[in-house]
């Protein structure tokens, strides 16, 4: 079997300004991670085959990097190479360090990870939200000097701008990065999908406080408010009227996403309680307490076949 190509003779490119970029050894403990990087880092089976595929093979595709004033590199592009490596045992690897603006690097960033099979939508709002900073930030540059320019780089034209490059309308990334503005709390439940991505955009325009007592009333009524609840407490919350006890007026209505609530007859188990359960908090904790017993024993047996 003839002998593979080092990644150094694979990556050792010619740009398309003809700049051969090169591909060097850099130990992990000298690159940090992208300031803010929008992009989570999951252990999940996809990162197990590719620690396995690094053990086995090594970095196949090198990461990008940028030199810090203080001599160490900062990950532009290879943050779950860099993770699985470092689960790996990797002591180095290899990167292409390039020069790049702050802007630049943000925008290099957001393009080469944008495009993952799996997005979170907190992953994209960020994501866009930065790019965004980025391009308006370009265009605030002392060398522009033609009106014509700094209008086409400004915030409307930039939102067109990065809607045309990732497939989406102006309005659409506009409403990603009104996610920005939700309780972190909340946005964990948009991404777990418990909350859909209209209903979360309208909630967004409420204050902290308010979105913190949401929070509280989603969990006691173990329910998320609808696309028209949610616009009516938007409604309420610009007019100043959004109050805690309106909240959980809207919340205790009952709606498709709501978990069902059980209604246990106690009588039927009166024969079996202790005599000192009394309350139907004890009733229901002795319950409880009888079933993860038995589901316990259960699973004991199971794994002792």
């Amino acid at each position: 079997m003839p002998e593979l190509p080092s990644v150094d003779e694979l990556f050792k490119l010619s740009t398309s300004n003809g700049k051969v970029e090169t591909v060097v050894k850099i130990p992990l403990k000298e690159i940090s991670n992208f300031p803010n990087h929008p992009f989570k880092i999951r252990d999940d089976e996809e990162m197990e085959l590719m620690v396995e595929s690094i053990k086995n093979g090594g970095i196949r595709q090198p990461v990008i990097v940028r030199r810090k004033e203080d001599g160490s590199y900062e990950m532009i592009s290879g943050h779950r190479r860099k993770h699985a490596s470092e689960l790996a045992g990797i002591k180095e690897i290899p990167a292409i360090v390039k020069e790049m603006s702050d802007d630049e690097a943000t925008i290099f960033m957001v393009d080469s990870n944008i495009q993952r099979e799996k997005i979170l939508p907190s992953e994209k709002a960020f994501a866009y939200k930065m790019k965004l900073d980025a391009i308006k930030n370009q265009g605030k540059r002392n060398d522009l000097t033609s009106a014509q320019l700094v209008q086409k780089l400004d915030n409307k034209t930039a939102r067109e701008k990065i809607g045309e490059e990732f497939g989406e309308s102006r309005e659409t990334i506009r409403r990603y990065i009104r996610l920005t503005e939700l309780d972190e709390n909340i946005l964990n439940l948009v991404d777990e999908g418990k909350i859909a991505f209209s209903p979360a955009v309208e909630i967004s325009y409420l204050s902290k406080d308010e979105q913190n007592v949401l929070l509280e009333c989603m969990k006691q009524y173990q329910a998320t408010p609808s696309q028209s609840q949610a616009i009516y407490l938007k409604k309420l919350s610009q007019e100043g009227n959004l109050t805690t006890d309106k909240i959980e007026e809207v919340m205790e209505q009952e709606k498709p996403n709501q978990i069902p609530k059980y209604n246990i007859n106690y009588t039927r188990f009166e024969k079996f309680l202790p005599r000192d359960v009394v309350t139907p908090k004890e009733v229901e904790d002795f319950l409880f307490n009888c079933v993860e017993e038995h589901y316990n024993r259960q699973k004991a047996r199971q794994m002792a076949r």
